[in-house]
């Protein structure tokens, strides 16, 4: 796996990965950029939601649950001080479906963060990471 960042102005750059899609990553005017782009450490965060996020849905699917819906939130606690590191991590799991079983999401959960999710697999042994989760059983609106 590859990814490149090249400066683009300012504090800009283009990140490209692999894949072959591109994004900007900035910082804000008071860090002389334009705030134009995504924060390195948001695209960590982003990072981890949507290896967790694919992993979970793609679990509770095959254990056939009515999940309607399903929104991961990271939240990371920095250090006051440069280099201003991710000190800790929370992961919070809004699974949407009428009768969706706690148990089956606790399981794809579990499974995510110890088996498939390589993201969260690389940040958790220097960057402890805990995990809620909600269910909201009504249906989202068509």
């Amino acid at each position: 796996m590859r990814a490149t960042a090249t400066f683009s102005g300012g504090m800009r750059f283009v990140g490209r990965a692999d894949s072959g899609h591109a994004l900007v990553m900035d910082t804000t005017a008071a860090n002389g950029g334009e705030d134009c782009g995504v924060r390195p450490n948001e695209l960590v965060l982003i990072g981890l939601a949507g290896c967790t996020g694919m992993d979970v849905i793609s679990i509770l699917r095959k254990k056939r649950q009515p999940v309607s819906g399903l929104e991961v939130i990271v939240h990371a606690e920095m250090s006051a001080a440069p280099p201003k590191r991710m000190t800790a991590i929370s992961v919070e799991y809004k699974v949407r479906g009428a009768g969706v079983d706690p148990e089956a999401v606790r399981r794809a959960i579990e499974l995510s963060e110890t088996k498939y999710c390589s993201v969260g697999l690389t940040l958790k042994s220097p960057v402890p990471i805990a995990s809620t989760f909600t269910i909201d059983e009504t249906e989202a609106a068509s």
